[in-house]
Protein backbone atom coordinates (compact mmCIF):
# COMPACT_ATOMS: atom_id res chain seq x y z
CA UNK A 1 0.00 0.00 0.00
CA UNK A 2 0.86 3.76 -0.51
CA UNK A 3 1.48 6.02 1.84
CA UNK A 4 -1.80 7.97 2.52
CA UNK A 5 0.12 11.43 2.46
CA UNK A 6 0.64 10.69 -0.96
CA UNK A 7 -2.80 9.49 -2.12
CA UNK A 8 -4.22 12.93 -0.22
CA UNK A 9 -1.64 15.04 -2.45
CA UNK A 10 -2.54 13.23 -6.06
CA UNK A 11 -6.12 13.80 -4.90
CA UNK A 12 -5.81 17.60 -3.72
CA UNK A 13 -3.36 18.03 -7.12
CA UNK A 14 -6.53 16.28 -9.12
CA UNK A 15 -9.00 18.32 -7.51
CA UNK A 16 -6.97 21.68 -7.83
CA UNK A 17 -6.94 20.38 -12.16
CA UNK A 18 -10.40 19.77 -11.96
CA UNK A 19 -11.25 23.55 -10.88
CA UNK A 20 -9.08 24.84 -13.51
CA UNK A 21 -10.64 23.17 -15.82
CA UNK A 22 -13.81 23.74 -14.41
CA UNK A 23 -12.74 27.94 -14.64
CA UNK A 24 -11.70 27.51 -18.32
CA UNK A 25 -14.54 26.00 -19.66
CA UNK A 26 -16.43 28.68 -17.93
CA UNK A 27 -14.87 31.42 -19.13
CA UNK A 28 -14.80 30.21 -23.02
CA UNK A 29 -18.58 29.38 -22.32
CA UNK A 30 -19.14 32.98 -21.21
CA UNK A 31 -21.25 34.72 -18.33
CA UNK A 32 -24.78 34.62 -20.18
CA UNK A 33 -24.56 30.93 -20.79
CA UNK A 34 -23.24 30.74 -16.90
CA UNK A 35 -26.42 32.57 -16.35
CA UNK A 36 -28.91 30.17 -18.09
CA UNK A 37 -27.63 27.24 -16.61
CA UNK A 38 -27.70 28.93 -13.10
CA UNK A 39 -31.70 29.46 -14.00
CA UNK A 40 -32.38 25.93 -15.22
CA UNK A 41 -31.02 24.37 -12.02
CA UNK A 42 -32.90 27.22 -9.97
CA UNK A 43 -35.92 26.24 -12.39
CA UNK A 44 -35.71 22.33 -12.06
CA UNK A 45 -35.36 22.89 -8.00
CA UNK A 46 -38.48 24.87 -8.23
CA UNK A 47 -40.62 22.33 -10.06
CA UNK A 48 -39.38 19.18 -7.96
CA UNK A 49 -40.14 21.35 -4.73
CA UNK A 50 -43.80 22.48 -5.95
CA UNK A 51 -44.79 19.00 -7.48
CA UNK A 52 -45.25 17.31 -4.31
CA UNK A 53 -47.23 20.33 -2.86
CA UNK A 54 -49.50 20.83 -6.09
CA UNK A 55 -50.12 16.73 -5.73
CA UNK A 56 -51.33 16.87 -2.09
CA UNK A 57 -53.25 20.02 -3.45
CA UNK A 58 -54.86 17.72 -6.09
CA UNK A 59 -55.56 14.77 -3.64
CA UNK A 60 -57.47 17.67 -1.05
CA UNK A 61 -59.96 18.95 -4.05
CA UNK A 62 -60.42 15.12 -4.86
CA UNK A 63 -62.44 14.99 -1.67
CA UNK A 64 -66.28 15.27 -1.82
CA UNK A 65 -67.79 18.55 -0.65
CA UNK A 66 -70.18 17.87 2.86
CA UNK A 67 -73.58 17.77 2.16
CA UNK A 68 -76.09 19.73 4.33
CA UNK A 69 -77.07 16.93 5.87
CA UNK A 70 -74.09 15.49 7.11
CA UNK A 71 -73.02 19.19 8.12
CA UNK A 72 -76.09 18.96 10.50
CA UNK A 73 -74.93 15.61 11.80
CA UNK A 74 -72.09 16.71 12.79
CA UNK A 75 -73.85 19.54 15.18
CA UNK A 76 -74.99 18.62 18.79
CA UNK A 77 -79.03 19.12 18.59
CA UNK A 78 -79.82 22.18 20.36
CA UNK A 79 -83.15 22.69 21.29
CA UNK A 80 -84.36 26.58 20.40
CA UNK A 81 -85.02 28.84 22.57
CA UNK A 82 -88.88 28.82 24.17
CA UNK A 83 -90.75 32.10 23.01
CA UNK A 84 -91.20 33.29 26.85
CA UNK A 85 -86.94 32.55 26.74
CA UNK A 86 -86.47 35.12 23.59
CA UNK A 87 -88.73 37.28 25.74
CA UNK A 88 -86.91 37.35 28.87
CA UNK A 89 -83.85 37.77 27.09
CA UNK A 90 -85.26 40.59 25.36
CA UNK A 91 -86.49 42.42 28.41
CA UNK A 92 -82.83 41.80 30.03
CA UNK A 93 -81.45 43.53 27.60
CA UNK A 94 -83.12 46.43 27.85
CA UNK A 95 -81.98 49.40 29.63
CA UNK A 96 -83.58 50.97 32.19
CA UNK A 97 -85.20 54.83 31.90
CA UNK A 98 -84.13 56.07 34.98
CA UNK A 99 -80.87 56.38 33.41
CA UNK A 100 -81.67 57.87 30.64
CA UNK A 101 -79.83 61.28 31.03
CA UNK A 102 -76.61 59.81 32.14
CA UNK A 103 -76.71 56.94 29.00
CA UNK A 104 -76.90 60.93 27.29
CA UNK A 105 -74.04 61.62 28.99
CA UNK A 106 -72.09 58.86 28.14
CA UNK A 107 -72.26 59.66 24.52
CA UNK A 108 -71.05 63.21 25.17
CA UNK A 109 -67.99 61.78 27.01
CA UNK A 110 -67.79 59.05 24.21
CA UNK A 111 -67.67 62.39 21.51
CA UNK A 112 -65.14 64.26 23.85
CA UNK A 113 -62.78 61.26 24.33
CA UNK A 114 -62.93 60.81 20.11
CA UNK A 115 -62.25 64.15 19.68
CA UNK A 116 -65.15 64.94 17.93
CA UNK A 117 -66.89 68.75 18.83
CA UNK A 118 -70.18 68.11 20.22
CA UNK A 119 -72.28 71.02 21.60
CA UNK A 120 -76.30 70.22 21.98
CA UNK A 121 -78.18 67.54 21.09
CA UNK A 122 -82.09 66.70 20.05
CA UNK A 123 -84.27 64.15 22.78
CA UNK A 124 -87.34 62.75 22.02
CA UNK A 125 -89.30 59.67 24.41
CA UNK A 126 -92.33 57.90 23.74
CA UNK A 127 -93.34 54.43 25.11
CA UNK A 128 -95.17 51.86 23.57
CA UNK A 129 -98.01 50.29 25.76
CA UNK A 130 -97.98 46.84 23.92
CA UNK A 131 -94.64 46.25 24.47
CA UNK A 132 -93.55 48.35 27.72
CA UNK A 133 -90.97 49.81 25.86
CA UNK A 134 -89.78 53.22 26.35
CA UNK A 135 -87.66 54.50 23.38
CA UNK A 136 -85.68 57.79 23.65
CA UNK A 137 -84.09 59.26 20.59
CA UNK A 138 -80.97 61.34 20.71
CA UNK A 139 -79.91 63.12 17.62
CA UNK A 140 -76.39 64.38 17.92
CA UNK A 141 -74.92 67.09 15.32
CA UNK A 142 -71.21 66.27 16.03
CA UNK A 143 -67.59 67.46 14.15
CA UNK A 144 -64.91 66.15 13.52
CA UNK A 145 -62.86 63.32 11.47
CA UNK A 146 -64.48 60.48 9.49
CA UNK A 147 -62.57 58.05 11.56
CA UNK A 148 -62.94 59.28 14.59
CA UNK A 149 -66.88 59.64 13.98
CA UNK A 150 -67.37 56.01 13.28
CA UNK A 151 -65.28 54.88 16.38
CA UNK A 152 -67.77 56.76 18.21
CA UNK A 153 -70.14 55.80 17.29
CA UNK A 154 -69.53 52.08 17.38
CA UNK A 155 -68.00 52.10 20.70
CA UNK A 156 -71.61 54.10 21.59
CA UNK A 157 -73.43 50.92 20.52
CA UNK A 158 -70.98 48.61 22.44
CA UNK A 159 -70.59 50.00 25.71
CA UNK A 160 -75.32 50.57 25.33
CA UNK A 161 -76.48 47.19 23.91
CA UNK A 162 -80.04 48.40 24.15
CA UNK A 163 -79.55 51.04 21.33
CA UNK A 164 -79.79 51.55 17.82
CA UNK A 165 -78.00 53.71 15.25
CA UNK A 166 -80.82 54.89 13.29
CA UNK A 167 -79.56 57.51 11.06
CA UNK A 168 -76.39 58.58 10.27
CA UNK A 169 -75.87 62.02 8.09
CA UNK A 170 -72.31 62.96 6.46
CA UNK A 171 -71.44 66.77 5.28
CA UNK A 172 -68.40 68.24 4.11
CA UNK A 173 -68.02 72.07 2.79
CA UNK A 174 -65.63 71.17 0.37
CA UNK A 175 -63.61 67.66 -0.52
CA UNK A 176 -60.63 68.33 1.17
CA UNK A 177 -61.58 69.68 4.34
CA UNK A 178 -60.81 67.12 7.08
CA UNK A 179 -63.49 67.98 9.46
CA UNK A 180 -66.84 66.45 8.50
CA UNK A 181 -70.32 67.56 9.83
CA UNK A 182 -72.26 64.72 11.33
CA UNK A 183 -75.99 63.54 12.17
CA UNK A 184 -76.19 60.92 14.73
CA UNK A 185 -79.29 59.56 15.52
CA UNK A 186 -79.39 56.78 18.32
CA UNK A 187 -82.50 54.88 19.97
CA UNK A 188 -82.41 53.60 23.59
CA UNK A 189 -84.41 51.15 24.26
CA UNK A 190 -85.82 51.09 28.09
CA UNK A 191 -88.03 49.83 30.35
CA UNK A 192 -89.30 50.57 33.49
CA UNK A 193 -87.25 49.88 36.75
CA UNK A 194 -88.15 46.49 38.08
Amino acid sequence: MGNPLSTIRIDAAGMQALVLRVRLALARVGAPACVAAALCVAGVAAWAWLLPQRAAQARLMAQPLPTPASLLAQQPAVAPPSANQNLADFYATLGEKRHAEQQVRMLFDLAAKSGLALNQGEYKSSYDKASRVSTYQVTLPVKGGYQPLWQFAMQGLRDMPFAALDEVSFRRETIAEPVVEARLRFTFYLKDAP
